[in-house]
């Protein structure tokens, strides 16, 4: 087994959680854009700081590179079809968000998901080129948790659920 194909079998075991990250309309154009996430992580507290990491190459990388503010809905587990379909390339920015029940987020007018677990606006704090992504770190602005939401959406050997036994 190669270097690259052993490391992406380690990376494969660590579960993680799933996210919808979002920006409002950026520039003169009324496009909203949005990327499933699992390289989302918390930073800081004094300030409050989370990241997403963004492929250089994904058409949302940008999106949210030429905007302050973006959000991030946190899914929960019966929101798997809602994580494939702003996973899949290629999609139709225009229609993107058709059948998707959101709201517009106060502060950043960015789209949340609703029935996500948990949610969060930030404003672009820094925006740091790790090899082939941009660590793009935000300064949450406000946040929120739905109770009644149930668990969370993880992501585990490529699938989304629970992990695996064994």
């Amino acid at each position: 087994m190669s270097h690259d194909s052993q490391v992406r079998a380690v990376f494969r075991e660590f579960v993680t959680g799933i996210t919808v990250v979002t920006t409002g309309p950026v520039g003169d154009a009324a496009t909203r854009h949005a990327m499933t996430a699992n390289a989302f992580c918390s930073i800081s507290l004094d300030p409050v700081l989370v990241m997403v990491s963004v492929a250089h190459t994904a058409r949302f990388h940008a999106a949210i590179t030429a905007t302050d503010g973006w959000a991030v809905s946190i899914l929960a587990s019966d929101q798997s079809a809602v994580a494939a379909h702003f996973a899949r390339s290629g999609r139709n920015l225009a229609t993107q968000f058709d059948g998707i029940e959101q709201v517009a987020a106060e502060r950043t007018g960015a789209p949340l998901i609703r029935g996500s677990r948990a949610w969060l606006e930030c404003r672009t704090h820094d925006l740091v080129r790790a090899g082939d992504h941009t660590l793009v770190l935000g300064e949450v602005l406000a946040a929120g948790v739905n109770p009644a939401s149930g668990q969370p959406l993880t992501y585990h050997r490529g699938g989304f659920g629970l992990p695996s036994p064994g």
